[in-house]
């Protein structure tokens, strides 16, 4: 896959070129500041985006601004945001953002390469990745609609569980149940969140932000045991 690094710590971002292109992966650029991103992009074709929250000038909010505006003008561009520490108003405007797929991961993940290469793969094969402590983070919030209150609790656990891009089959394990049984749970929940199928199959993701959105029960809280990453398994 071709992949362009926006990150500004020169340590971090040689490590990710190696780790990157040990794996098979071809870098097509890797930059300090998000300066001339966009036209980075229209210059390097990549199939996906890797941007540090915090760049310069400001180490504030640019790598998200740019993440925003890469998603105005490429929607279809996967991205990959990385962060120190949990942004919770910056996760919040990313996934509220339309666009293709997109994970947040924090920086620590990075150091469990195997977790890291698995992500990089399911987001460029159009998965949502998001890590447990941002969405423990916009759980926290606990809003609530009516759509979600329509869910069972364990609908409410396996939809938590979905948030963090878990598939059907690492759901099972998680659980201890059947993957015909995450398998109809899934459908049931995708019923009452009045999440018609459609062409483009992304009925996991819309699901996914209606959970962050409206601030749905962690998956400790319904009783199942507590994920330890955002990767599948």
């Amino acid at each position: 896959m071709r992949i362009l690094i926006c990150e500004d710590s020169a340590l971090l971002r040689e490590g990710l070129v190696r780790v990157l292109e040990d794996s098979g992966h071809t870098v097509v650029a890797a930059v300090p500041d998000a300066m001339h991103l966009e036209q980075t992009v229209a210059e390097t074709a990549p199939e996906l985006c890797i941007l540090d929250v915090r760049l310069p000038p400001t180490w504030t909010d640019e790598g998200i601004r740019a993440a925003l505006a890469l998603r105005a003008v490429r929607p279809e561009l996967p991205l990959l945001v990385l962060s120190q520490y949990v942004e919770e108003r910056y996760a919040a405007d990313l996934i509220g953002a339309k666009g293709g797929p997109l994970g947040y991961l924090l920086k620590d993940r990075v150091a469990d390469v195997s977790d890291f290469l698995d992500a990089i793969g399911r987001i460029g094969a159009g998965a949502t990745v998001l890590d447990p402590e941002v969405v423990a983070q916009l759980l926290s919030r606990r809003t609530r609609d009516e759509r979600m209150l329509r869910l069972t609790d364990r609908e409410a656990t396996v939809l938590a569980l979905i948030a963090e891009g878990r598939s059907n089959q690492a759901i099972a394990k998680t659980l201890f149940i059947s993957e015909g049984s995450v398998e109809k749970h899934v459908t049931s929940l995708f019923q009452k969140l009045d999440l018609e199928p459609d062409e483009s199959g992304n009925r996991r993701v819309l699901a996914a932000l209606a959970h962050l959105e409206h601030g749905g029960p962690r998956p400790h809280d319904q009783g199942g045991a507590a994920p330890q990453s955002g990767m599948n398994r």
